[in-house]
This record gives structure tokens, sequence and C-alpha cells, in this order.
């Protein structure tokens, strides 16, 4: 059957239309620069391939990412992965700088060390302590990114490394609620949830998944359990949960138009799969989601 596209706005950076990304995308500017045009408010919306490091010097307000609402003053970072949908309300004049990075270079960065690959791993708003490294490291980025140099491309990596290992460092030690990374699984729980941002509307299934990945379904249960705290089959079960939301909050689509595009072939089954991780309907939730846990 075929259905209506998602109307969740996608662009590339804030209000510029989709475009191809190079695998070494880095993009680093002012946090008013796009917020002040749009009165502090940016609408929610979505970038395919693009992650977010948002680090806020002065100021604050909210983050509305996938559902959720962070609120946060500075100093702080926001963390957003590429895919999902975010928006926000700065308080006004609000300054910071806006990092990002495509999915396909952190990937590559993260090959570095295993750790980093829980950098992106969901929206969070992280307190930044009293310190230079931060915000240093911020203006020095800005200063190669803008010049060519002998050293340029070392630099830039270097500085970049520098930032995700703080922003890991925080969410390690700064949230309570933080995932924690345990040894080599991480890299593997990685591959699996780019996997699945690709394929989570088909009917693979967890060993076709472990298949791909060249490891055992044991392995790979061991690892996401270790890792994400749920088995394989519960965290591609929460990324078609958290589409649904979306197309639910943020697109037009019938219920049953949502169902079929997330690869349900019934309608009251995607209703009965909804209404039991959430324990309300797809209809009430699209109604009133702020009154759900």
């Amino acid at each position: 059957m075929t259905t209506a596209s998602p109307e969740i706005p996608r662009f590339f950076l804030y209000g510029e239309p989709p475009q191809h990304v190079g695998e070494r995308f880095v993009h680093l500017e002012s946090l008013d620069e796009r917020s002040r045009p749009a009165d502090w408010h940016i609408r929610p919306h979505t970038h395919a391939n693009l992650n977010h490091v948002f680090y806020v010097a002065e100021g604050g307000g909210e983050m509305r990412a996938d559902g959720e609402t962070f609120a946060y003053r500075a100093p702080c970072l926001l963390l957003v992965p590429a895919g999902v949908v975010h928006g926000f309300d700065w308080a006004s004049e609000t300054r910071g700088r806006v990092l990002t990075v495509s999915r396909d270079y952190f990937t590559e960065l993260a090959s570095r060390g295993r750790e980093l690959a829980s950098v992106f791993a969901r929206p969070t708003a992280l307190p930044v302590p009293e310190g230079k490294l931060l915000p240093d490291a911020f203006v020095r980025l800005a200063e190669e990114l803008a010049w060519t140099a002998p050293g340029h491309a070392v630099a830039v990596e270097g500085l970049l490394l520098t930032i995700l290992v703080e922003a890991l460092r925080l969410s390690h030690y700064g949230a309570p609620d933080a995932p924690r990374v345990i040894g080599p699984h991480a890299a593997l729980v990685a591959r699996f949830r780019e996997l699945v941002e690709g394929h989570y509307r088909s009917d693979m299934k967890v060993e076709d998944y472990a298949g791909a990945l060249g490891a055992h379904p044991k392995r790979l249960r061991a690892a996401c359990l270790s890792v994400a705290g749920t088995t394989p089959l519960g965290m591609l079960q929460d990324r078609r949960l958290i589409e649904a939301k979306r197309l639910l909050l943020y697109s037009n689509m019938t219920v049953a138009e949502a169902g079929y595009y997330l690869g349900f072939q019934d309608p009251a089954y995607f209703t009965r799969f909804f209404t039991k991780a959430c324990r309300t309907s797809p209809r009430r939730f699209r109604q009133s989601p702020g009154a759900i846990s």
C-alpha cells in the first residue's frame, strides 16, 4: 500500500534544503546565526546524517527532542544525534556555538576509541563545570576551520576528538541516568544501531542483523544488554517506537498510514504494539502527548 511521506521538516543545516553530506563534513557556527532571525524559536526538524554538539556559553532555554523536553542553562552541552527530531526555544541573546559532524565522520572518529560510540546514543543536556578546556577547544576549532595552514586537517581532528571526549566524560560522570559503556561491546552496539537505522522499517529479524554484523546472536544480545541495558529486539522495537511517536507528533499521517510506513502489515497490530509500549493508544498519544509518561 502506498502511504504519504512523513511531513517532518528535514534540512541540511537549519533552513537549508537537504543536500549530499561529505564523508568528513564538519561545520561550526555561532548559535545566534540561525536562532536570532527565527526570534529564538527553532521549530522541530531533523537532519538525516548530521550529529550536533551545542555549546551554550550564556543564556539557556528548552530543547524538545523526540517528545522529551530538556531544560538547560549555561554553561552546558546539548547533544543531538542524527535523525532525531529536535527544536528549541532559546532565551533571548543566548550565546554559544553549534558544531555539526557528519555521521560518517563521527563513525570514523569513534573507531579511535570504542567508548566514543556512545556520545550520540541519545539526545541529552549536560551541565559543563567551570573551566577553559571546552570553550578554548571551540574557539580554536573555529580558527582552524576559517583558514588552511600546515597541519590543518590534523588540528581539526584533534580538536574534534577533544570535544567528543569531554562530551563522553560529562555523559559518563555528570548524568546519573546516562548509559555506561563497558569494554569492546560498545563498537558492536554502535554498528548495530547504525544498521537498525537503515532497516528498522523492514522485516529483518535479530538473526539477520547479527549475520550482517558477522556476530553470533548470543554475542549481539550480550553486547546490547551490557551497553544499552536491553536486548537487540528491544532496541529494534524502541527505534520503531521513536519513529512512530515522531510521525504522530510531527506529521499529518493517519494512524494506519503511520503503521504501514513503519512496516506493519496490519494497522490493528501497530495499534496494539504502540499501546502495549506506551500504555496509551496512538490516537490518544497524538491528542495529548504531554500527558503521557
